[in-house]
């Protein structure tokens, strides 16, 4: 049986020259085999972005596989982020397309790859903004992982997101979830909250200290609870009085009109503040601010404005400072999580499934959203 033992002892490549007649016959079995193994390959959907400026595409992809150090994320929900938009604009240097935006994801572990010994199937995750560090650089030697110099990652930007119905994520860059949020109530704390929780325990104010936050919105809006809850004395700054009911609702102590009054001056007349959480995007509205500070008092920004005007002269007479924050680890992610179950912070959420992605993120973008805006996976 010449035949069979060239198949047996020969590859596919060789066995053709020795009988071209049945390998034809081969080729094409294997392709059909092939087409079918394809045709039932699990299937996910998942909301790309194409190109720089492009629309929204929902696509149907292969379920990804996790590699060494990876796992598989069956997605639950998804905020929709401002930062989303380094993607759908094209924003971020060397980005490639298409790419799956969302870093406030909220699901269950699928599957996890060769290495992963930490997480298992079935357990409640999260995976925010920071996606993974080389951890041997001279930073994150330090500890500090937020400035990777090797292998600094970003979820939904250097890897596809949460805007799909899985996602792979390095294990370093996932969180356990606690079962008394739901996907939707824990989404944006992997990225809003994590901000402005972790900005304001390392902000150096201590419980009692007067502590303002400018802006109530997405950010602002879990600042003054987590702020409140951390045992500050809070001031909630907004534009129009009619954030004042919001502020009184959240827990503020104070509140701030700055449309209506000057918001330096009435930070002053309550003894100045500690600390200014400037949450807001608008480099006006945090300059108009500064004067309000106490002394050694920090303005801590969190919000990407374009450009900031300081003055000097507020700096250095009151031995003042300008400090931004970066949101944190996973292990941050979990801290504020477990913090956020403990003191009852919930953000508030409005809710559409991934084939409406397109309408909630104009919703996001609108700036009309009360208060964050999450993607569910339902059909």
């Amino acid at each position: 049986m010449k035949i069979a033992n060239d198949v047996q002892q020969k590859s596919f490549r060789n066995y053709q020259v020795v009988n071209p007649a049945i390998s034809g016959k081969l080729r094409f079995r294997f392709a059909r085999t092939k087409q079918r193994q394809e045709r039932f390959m699990p299937k996910m959907r998942a909301a790309q972005i194409a190109r720089p400026g492009g629309a929204f595409e929902l696509v149907e992809r292969e379920i990804p596989q996790p590699g060494a150090g990876q796992m598989r994320i069956k997605v639950q929900a998804c905020g929709i982020c401002h930062s989303d938009s380094l993607v759908k604009d094209g924003l971020w240097p060397g980005l490639q397309y298409p790419r799956v935006p969302g870093h406030e994801v909220v699901g269950v572990v699928d599957a996890v790859g060769a290495g992963v010994s930490q997480w298992k199937p079935g357990q409640r995750v999260g995976v925010g903004w920071h996606g993974g560090h080389c951890g041997m650089c001279d930073n994150c030697r330090n500890g500090d992982f937020f400035g990777c110099t090797v292998a600094l990652q970003v979820t939904g930007i250097s890897f596809d997101g949460g805007y799909a119905e899985y996602m792979v994520a390095p294990a370093v860059a996932v969180a356990r979830v606690p079962d008394e949020l739901s996907p939707v109530e824990a989404g944006p704390l992997m990225c809003a909250g994590i901000t402005t929780y972790n900005a304001l325990r390392n902000s150096g104010a201590r419980a009692g200290d007067l502590v303002a936050v400018l802006g109530l919105g997405g950010l602002g809006h879990l600042a003054v609870q987590y702020a409140v809850k951390m045992g500050f004395r809070t001031v909630g700054i907004a534009r129009g009085a009619d954030k004042g009911p919001l502020a009184q609702k959240l827990g503020a102590h104070h509140y701030i009109d700055s449309q209506a009054q000057d918001p330096s001056f009435e930070l002053t007349k309550l003894g100045g503040a500690k600390v200014i959480l400037a949450t807001v995007t608008n480099g006006d509205a945090m300059a108009a601010v500064q004067n309000g500070l106490a002394l050694k008092g920090t303005l801590l920004v969190v919000g990407a404005a374009p450009s900031l005007t300081i003055s000097p002269l507020v700096l250095i007479l009151g031995a003042r400072s300008v400090k931004g924050w970066y949101s944190g680890t996973a292990a941050d992610s979990q801290d504020t999580l477990k913090f956020s179950v403990l003191s009852g912070v919930r953000s508030m959420n409005e809710t559409y499934p991934l084939d409406r992605v397109a309408e909630g993120y104009d919703r996001m973008a609108s700036g009309k959203a009360r208060f964050r805006v999450v993607l569910t996976m339902e059909k």
